[in-house]
């Protein structure tokens, strides 16, 4: 822990003006990112008397190591800058609007020569409008299949739709009328895209229109004496109203609004969102959070409000359209002039954002209040055992390792090969008990063998090959040496890299000429992203046991590293080996301690074994096509995106083969004969070379 005293900035350093500033750990990672009116106001209020902080801010003030800001001249400004710290930097103690899972929305996709309907996750792309989110997305499916009674359009994937193009059948929806079956021309694609323009006016909230429009057609057919249409349209408006009566009407057709409010205590708070389109509830979002700070509701709210709208519009992403005309929350943000004019930024037009006063919007706040106080009571029964079993866990491992602080941050690695080739090892990152994964990284290891062990590790790797060879498992052998080789690289490249990286850092911080200098320059100024391996672990731990953890504390060693611990769990018995301990700690099987090493080490087991499966498919792809009389790397590359894999081209014909472009029909031949033989069996490159020696002969 750190005396906040220590850094404090000189008296009469701190401009009176606006600006955000930034909280760096020992290490420079920035943990917390704020704005104030007045930095001078705000950062004194943190060197105040530390009793009288709030807790995390506590923790957060003592974690850190150096406060430094940036001046601005307006609050939109600060704001923009606040919104793109947080999201270049990832502080850990600031204010972040997560929940577990992604909202499902239906997607319309209107640039497609042949729109489609379709219940989409995930970030949102340019060219595809999309209504929700939704809750679950059951409601979703349930909704669009009343809908597509009156809205037959198409919503299978481009694949189906290919195949029923080339066989001239349409799927099953098309026969039950629920597509209109443009594949097959049942309708022509102008006729099929005004059915999804319908829908989409539909869905934005133009019901009653189209409602009265069904009803009038289904009129003037009984009138005619079309009772099989009038009848069909019957239904059809039946099925659009009991999709419209699953969306509570709560104001007025033309209102597009998000309603939010907030539930909070000393420690946490609760905020819930409902989306009103269409003067409709057609979704709603929760999150629970920690608060770092003595945040007020209203410091709440500028929170969510720059978090959440800080995507809308950002070219990069091409998320568009999500802040709405109208943002209805139950106090104003500090600086409300300024937080409108950025949300105007952000939607591209007008904005209202202010506080309900009466009627049905101040009774729809009311229900979104009682919603995110039910949300913070359930958050708060389950998620109190789950901070209380991490902190335990953390100290359980700290007290069983003889740790002088508690790992906060452990890195495991693992090694995965098939009896030595393709050999890969993983690096997975979990702090506070949490796994971090934009910090994994995966090592590709060319070259493992006795040649890169040590004296110790080569003596510990044969004799436990040695146990192997009793029990006649040569292949243990084989494993266990390659690991322990594999360890020993891996160990030393990320901390050879993280070593350069210090020292280049800590040549910039003796410059004094140096302007653009960022405290332990943790950020690459390429990329703008933190580096690769800016940060060593409190806690490495390797997958096996003592002859893995003698290689990677030879590696340690030889790289003059002595204040990073080390551990390895072996998967036998779940011991934990120390380097150069006889023997292993043995934790307890219901230890929190021992279950938290288990999952980092489970981790690192599952991402090193999908990098493995991934490199090996590579590879033997690779080699089916390598060795064809000439076939280089730009005509394999042409014959796998033709046919998509090596499976299809072996199923495919001579002339199928002839037609992909930059081929004739003799390299044809040479790839048929490699990849299929006579009787129907995959060939060699040696059957090619074979082939066009007896091409050759009957050539002459």
């Amino acid at each position: 822990m750190t005396d906040p005293a220590s850094y404090r900035p000189a008296p009469g350093s701190i401009p009176d003006s606006p600006g955000v500033y930034r909280f760096r750990d020992e290490r420079g990672r920035v943990i917390y990112v704020g704005k104030a009116k007045s930095l001078r106001s705000r950062l004194n209020s943190y060197f105040a008397d530390f009793a009288t902080l709030h807790p995390r801010t506590q923790t957060m003030v003592a974690t850190a190591c150096r406060v430094d800001w940036t001046v601005v001249s307006t609050e939109v400004e600060a704001l923009q800058l606040e919104y793109n710290w947080i999201k270049e930097f990832d502080p850990r103690f600031n204010v972040k609007y997560r929940d577990d899972k992604s909202y499902p929305f239906l997607a319309v996709t209107i640039t497609d020569d042949v729109p489609r309907l379709m219940v989409y996750r995930g970030a949102k792309k340019k060219g595809i409008r999309y209504f929700g989110p939704y809750a679950h997305a059951w409601a979703i499916r349930e909704t669009l299949d009343l809908l597509l009674r009156a809205f037959p359009a198409r919503t299978c994937s481009a694949g189906v739709y290919r195949r029923a193009e080339r066989t001239g059948r349409p799927c099953l929806l098309g026969h039950i009328g629920k597509c209109s079956a443009p594949c097959v021309g049942w309708v022509s694609k102008d006729e099929h895209r005004a059915i999804v323009d319908d829908f989409c006016n539909f869905m934005a909230g133009h019901t009653s229109a189209y409602l009265k429009r069904l009803e009038r057609e289904m009129r003037a057919a009984a009138d005619a004496e079309e009772f099989e249409r009038a009848a069909r349209l019957r239904d059809d408006a039946a099925a659009l109203r009991r999709a419209i009566e699953k969306q509570a009407v709560v104001l007025t057709e033309d209102t597009d609004a998000d309603v939010v409010a907030f539930a909070d205590d000393p420690l946490e708070a609760a905020v819930q969102v409902f989306f009103v389109r269409g003067g409709r509830v057609r979704g709603q979002r929760g999150w629970v959070v920690e608060k770092v700070e003595d945040l007020t509701t209203s410091d709440l709210v500028e929170h969510f409000l720059l978090q959440i709208y800080g995507e809308a519009g950002d070219s990069e992403t091409g998320v568009v359209g999500e802040v709405p005309r109208e943002v209805l929350v139950p106090e104003l943000p500090p600086d409300a002039n300024a937080m409108s004019e950025w949300l105007c930024e952000r939607r591209g037009g007008r904005v209202d954002l202010r506080v309900p006063q009466r009627g049905a919007k101040r009774a729809l706040m009311e229900t979104v209040a009682r919603n995110a106080l039910q949300a913070l009571g359930l958050h708060k029964t389950k998620r109190a055992t789950d901070l209380t079993a991490r902190g335990r866990a953390l100290e359980e491992i700290q007290s069983a390792l003889g740790l002088s602080q508690a790992p906060l941050r452990i890195e495991c690695y693992d090694i995965s090969n098939l009896q030595g080739t393709n050999v890969v090892a993983s690096m997975v990152v979990f702090e506070d008990g949490l796994a971090r994964k934009s910090e994994y990284r995966r090592f590709a290891i060319n070259s493992v063998g006795d040649a890169a062990l040590g004296g110790d590790d080569r003596a510990a790797a044969h004799n436990v090959a040695a146990q192997a060879a009793t029990a006649h498992n040569v292949a243990a052998q084989a494993a266990t040496a390659n690991d322990v080789a594999a360890i020993h690289e891996v160990i030393s490249r990320r901390f050879r890299r993280y070593l350069d990286e210090r020292s280049t850092d800590e040549l910039q911080m003796d410059d004094p000429t140096d302007d653009d200098f960022e405290p332990a320059a943790r950020i690459d100024p390429v990329t703008g992203k933190p580096k690769k391996f800016a940060y060593a672990p409190n806690l490495v731990v390797v997958d096996g046991g003592p002859p893995q953890v003698a290689a990677a504390q030879r590696a340690l060693d030889e790289l003059g590293v002595d204040d990073v611990a080390l551990v390895g769990l072996a998967k036998r018995l779940e011991e934990v080996w120390k380097p150069g301990e006889p023997d292993p700690v043995i934790m307890p099987r219901t230890s929190e301690g021992l279950y938290l090493l288990q999952r980092v080490r489970d981790e690192a087991h599952r991402f090193a074994i999908a990098y493995h499966r991934a490199k090996r498919s590579k590879s033997m792809t690779r080699s089916a096509l390598e060795g064809i009389p000439g076939l280089g790397a730009t005509r394999r590359a042409a014959l796998l995106k033709h046919f998509g894999s090596v499976k299809r081209l072996r199923a495919a014909s001579l002339d199928e083969v002839a037609e992909v472009p930059g081929f004739g029909r003799r390299t044809a031949e040479l790839v048929v004969a490699a990849l299929r033989k006579p009787d129907g069996r995959p060939g060699t490159a040696a059957d090619a070379e074979d082939a066009a020696e007896v091409e050759e002969g009957s050539s002459t």
